[in-house]
């Protein structure tokens, strides 16, 4: 039997509606009544996305443009795979400080993800192939850019993945127009974030650690930023650092997280391994990171066909 209504909000005042889940018993392939979560802040940890089975509904702003939008987003579960179909708007405000060069539109996402996740032999690099991760509130994870230095305007046009000085559409110098949620829109107006969703999660509460927020295409829950460490909670550290002096090459200059080329992966520097992620509570899932690569550095898994991006 999966519960009807998982979410239940809670009173923390003045602040957004905050939601806690109750965990499903079960799978089914009808979601529970829809309800609504704008301005929802997740607070449940399982990694079985399973436990998400719900249809939800918010009613959001794009704040500069002064357009209102209904979010739509269904979670379902069959045997062992879910799937995540959302209309791409988010649950909470956006483009308040964005410079978005595409209007938002609608898009209509859907998504296939493993209740039984697996490592494979080989991390599997992140890539323009293949869409990131999908999270709880229907928008999805996209965190290459297509841009590097040099070819055209630095903007569009670089799909070679061995290019070198790929522009980190969070780094000082991208200027990819991200609003105060590390997000803006694809050419079709699809909204989309590139880094720690901000909303999703309580970007303060160092009383527990955060809450799963949504799923990579290889089944891996993702985690909010707050981990446990011995009897204290705090902040998750990268195991990425700036690459030290000058660029050799191309740009030049120092190394300042402009392109994601200025990092390098120095294991034991940090709490995650190169792929962002660790195990927690003996269950393994990516986490959200102040500094790149912000959520994912590459896939343990294998990520599943339902992410690979269209072709235009």
């Amino acid at each position: 039997m999966t519960l009807s209504n998982p979410y239940t909000p809670l009173n923390r005042g003045a602040g957004a509606a905050v939601l806690t889940l109750a965990l499903a018993t079960g799978y089914t392939t009808r979601p529970a009544l829809a309800h609504d979560i704008t301005d929802a802040v997740l607070t449940a940890r399982s990694a079985n996305c399973a436990d998400y089975v719900a249809a939800n509904t918010a009613t959001v702003s794009d704040v500069q443009n002064q357009r209102t939008f209904e979010a739509e987003v269904t979670v379902t579960s069959s045997g062992g795979t879910c799937r995540i179909e959302s209309n791409a708007i988010p649950n909470h405000d956006f483009n308040a400080t964005g410079r978005f060069h595409t209007p938002t539109q609608e898009s209509a996402q859907s998504y296939s993800i493993t209740a039984s996740p697996r490592a494979a032999a080989q991390p599997t690099p992140l890539s323009l192939e293949y869409d990131n991760a999908i999270f709880l509130n229907g928008v999805k994870l996209d965190m290459m850019a297509a841009g590097c230095f040099g070819v055209g305007d630095g903007r569009i046009g670089c799909n070679d993945m061995s290019a070198p000085y790929r522009y980190d559409p969070l780094g000082p110098g991208g200027q990819f127009g991200a609003d105060e949620h590390n997000a803006h829109t694809q050419p079709d107006g699809t909204y989309h974030y590139h880094g720690n969703p901000m909303a999703l999660f309580d970007q303060d509460d160092a009383s527990r650690p955060s809450p799963v927020i949504g799923f990579a295409a290889d089944g891996f829950p993702i985690f909010g930023s707050f981990i446990r460490d011995g009897s204290t909670i705090r902040r998750v550290r990268t195991s990425y650092q700036l690459r030290a002096g000058l660029r050799a090459g191309g740009p030049g200059r120092t190394h300042d997280g402009t392109f994601i080329d200025d990092w390098v992966y120095v294991p034991g520097s940090g709490d995650l391994d190169q792929c962002n992620g660790m195990v927690q509570d003996g269950v393994y899932g990516y986490v959200v990171t102040e500094a790149y690569p912000h959520v994912m550095g590459c896939f343990t898994g294998t990520p599943d066909s339902s992410f690979r991006k269209s072709r235009p």
